[in-house]
């Protein structure tokens, strides 16, 4: 679908000269986002899954949750993140596909191959999304002409549909993106971009989440527009500095460069566990498990980081972090466990129980292989 948005209206349009405005751009941005990522790839793979609800991700008797679902799923109210056994009880006829993340892997860096074809430079967002800065070959030829012709490399390319937002900034084409999904295309053009936002919930604005929303909506700030109308001392009362750049951005004022990732910040890994658990030798026992996996990995990439984060989740879904930050890099796989291990143990009171832990690393630095060696 190609959706338009036309300076004054009230909705998305077909607007045929939107050509004519490419002098008026300052910047072309896309973000481009595959639909239904892992689900579209199981059903590009398995012709047998086409056309029917199916789930990605873990078993429901291991707690596992919803990773992707296809937009047949979507009909029922499936949702990514829902619980594998709500996800079931909603669609009973739904096929369960275990997660292949090397084959995920193979086809996103197709992908991006393919984005930076006709980008300058690609700042990817994760595996199925990325912004793309297309101001030269949108000046060439026009911003229509780019994401057509980017929408028909993707599906000739590797068979897959990618949704496409069009703009001056980051935020909006983001926001651009959802609009007509699954395959959709829409363009935000210059100085059009606060009628575009002004009536759509607040919740659509990256950086907004569930708790944000709540509080802004419970204020009677339901839209971007309402948000974009708040003056300062408001946005930083209710918000904090924060809400400056989100009221920003609500505005359509975001400029922001789109750049490429300087590589990862943090790894990390987790377990959800099969029943809750209270026992402290089997909760530590897991811990060094996964100091293990994680270790390997760092000891792959010879990058070791600074700061060690274990994640914990109660039998009542509380969800909290610790961490511990070293003067030096880690200097093997003994430090990484006997830290996590501490920090799990501080966290340890006779009437709690787990149903989850992870451990991630970050502070990485360029030289860590050799101060590790040091």
């Amino acid at each position: 679908m190609l959706g338009l948005w036309a300076l004054g209206t009230a909705s998305t349009l077909l607007f045929s000269n939107v050509d004519s405005l490419v002098q008026q751009w300052p910047r072309v941005i896309i973000h481009a986002d595959l639909d239904a990522f892992y689900a579209s790839v199981e059903q590009l793979d398995d012709p047998q899954l086409r056309g029917k609800p199916v789930l990605v991700g873990g078993s429901p008797e291991q707690r596992g949750v919803v990773a992707a679902c296809s937009y047949e799923a979507r009909g029922f109210g499936i949702r990514s993140a829902m619980p594998m056994r709500t996800a079931l009880a909603r669609c009973p006829d739904a096929i369960l596909v275990p997660p292949r993340f090397v084959r995920y892997s193979e086809i996103s860096k197709q992908v991006m191959g393919i984005f930076r074809r006709v980008a300058t430079v690609i700042e990817p967002a994760s595996l199925d999304e990325a912004y793309l800065d297309v101001t030269a070959a949108a000046w060439a030829s026009s911003p229509r002409t780019v994401g057509n012709r980017l929408k028909m490399d993707v599906k000739q390319g590797t068979g897959l549909r990618v949704s496409v937002g069009m703009a001056t900034s980051k935020s909006v084409a983001k926001i651009a993106s959802d609009q007509d999904k699954p395959d959709g295309f829409c363009i935000v053009p210059p100085d059009s971009e606060r009628g575009f936002l002004a009536p759509l919930p607040v919740k659509k604005l990256t950086g907004i989440g569930p708790k944000t929303s709540a509080l802004l909506i419970s204020a009677g700030v339901d839209t971007l527009g309402d948000l974009a109308g708040k003056p300062d001392f408001w946005l930083e009362k209710r918000i904090g500095k924060r809400g400056l750049e989100l009221a920003r951005h609500a505005r359509g004022e975001d400029y922001r460069e789109v750049a490429p990732r300087s590589g990862a910040k943090s790894v990390s890994v987790e377990t959800t566990f099969p029943r809750d658990i209270g026992d402290a030798e089997l909760l530590l026992g897991a811990t060094a498990s996964l100091s293990g996996r994680l270790a390997t990995r760092m000891e792959k990439h010879q990058q070791w980081g600074r700061t060690v984060t274990i994640k914990l989740r109660l039998a009542d879904f509380t969800t909290f972090t610790r961490s511990a930050t070293q003067a030096m890099p880690l200097r093997g796989r003994e430090d990484l466990e006997k830290i996590a291990k501490d920090l799990v143990r501080a966290e340890l009171e006779p009437e709690r129980r787990f149903r989850l832990v992870g451990i991630s690393v970050s502070s990485f630095a360029e030289d860590t292989p050799q101060l590790a060696l040091l």
